[in-house]
């Protein structure tokens, strides 16, 4: 029984921080974009328009739902669940500390990247099913950008897992700090496996890992379709892209999925590079800082303090950076990312076979 109820807690419990952290990453979003522009963003409703978001999501819910009438019923009624479920599901094996996870599997990193590229599939049905020709192209933008920039990805963390040696992302985080069972060298000489904190982040386990995970960052960022990778929701060409004709908890599911995405991904990114729930803090002689700040609460807070770092770049990025067209987004990606990541995992081979073994 109390299985049973743990399997009904922790989905509730994952919905619920995507919730928060959605209506919290909005009204984040626009005052740094206030910012960004020299405005003030959201003020008059609540205390510096804190309540903002809340007024917005309740209006979503409040909207009528309109199916249009030429529109394939079914797969406009669904596309919407089947992006937020894709991304929903990812959350299933990610660690927030130490042996803190929903499912500790040793696919974790596989398994995060198949339910993920689900996503694509919901974009075409919303698309298709919408039978709007500004849809339409929104979704095969989107489609053609994702399978794109899913191979940078790919191989990106094919990289870092040569490195590494395993799939499972509670082992990837553990070995990244004080509480791991093999040694780890910083950039391959200098033994760091007890003083820990930064110097034992994979991101620093290599010289080439750095490339390997801006490769990650860059791609991850036109995987989430976010500026200056937005071309599937350019509203000066396409109004609103795949998800035009959505409105109510529909568009509300569809907006979900994109920050649930961001912070996915930027949380996959901090798991595997950057140290996952281990302390930025080392050991220095008898101040023991990494054995002091590791742990459940810590873990949690690094993880969360870490990945809306990234988050926050990620927004950065949006209000500062112009848009690509779609012709330099593919070439950034077929021409320039795509070799690099492949040198970056040869080099990841010979690293593991020449001075890690």
């Amino acid at each position: 029984m109390g299985e049973i109820l743990l399997h009904i807690l922790v989905p509730i419990v994952i919905f619920g921080f995507i919730a928060l952290f959605t209506l919290f990453a909005v009204y984040a979003e626009r005052k740094v974009a206030g910012f960004v522009q020299d405005r003030l963003g959201p003020m008059e409703t609540g205390k510096f328009g804190l309540l903002q978001t809340f007024a917005d999501i309740l209006k979503l819910l409040q909207k009528e739902l309109i199916n249009p009438a030429a529109a394939d019923k079914i797969l406009f009624a669904i596309a919407p669940v089947i992006i937020f479920v894709a991304v929903f599901i990812g959350y299933s094996v990610v660690p927030w500390a130490p042996d803190f996870l929903p499912a500790d599997t040793h696919t974790g990193l596989f398994f995060i990247m198949a339910v993920v590229s689900i996503d694509a599939l919901g974009i075409l049905m919303a698309g298709w099913g919408s039978n709007n020709k500004y849809s339409l192209l929104g979704s095969i933008r989107a489609i053609a950008q994702m399978v794109s920039y899913e191979i940078p990805v790919g191989l990106s963390l094919i990289a870092a897992v040569m490195i590494t040696q395993t799939l499972n992302l509670n082992e990837i985080a553990i070995n990244q700090g004080v509480l791991s069972t093999e040694s780890i060298h910083f950039l391959g000489f200098w033994d760091v496996s007890e003083i820990g904190g930064l110097f034992a982040w994979n991101i620093f386990q290599a010289p080439h890992l750095i490339v390997v995970y801006v490769i990650f960052f860059v791609a991850t960022l036109a995987e989430c379709n976010r500026a200056p990778f937005d071309i599937p929701e350019a509203e000066s060409e396409l109004i609103g892209g795949f998800h035009t004709e959505y409105g109510g908890i529909r568009f509300a599911f569809v907006f979900l999925a994109e920050y649930a995405m961001m912070f996915l991904v930027a949380m996959l990114g901090v798991v595997i590079f950057l140290g996952g729930w281990n302390t930025p803090l080392p050991n220095i002689g008898a101040l023991q800082l990494a054995d002091w700040t590791t742990g459940l609460i810590w873990g949690i807070f690094w993880t969360l303090s870490k990945t809306l770092l990234i988050v926050g770049v990620q927004m950065w990025i949006r209000w500062t950076l112009p848009r690509f067209r779609a012709d330099q987004l593919m070439n950034l990606c077929w021409k320039v990312m795509i070799p690099i990541a492949f040198a970056c995992m040869v080099i990841s081979g010979l690293w593991r076979i020449l001075v890690m073994n």
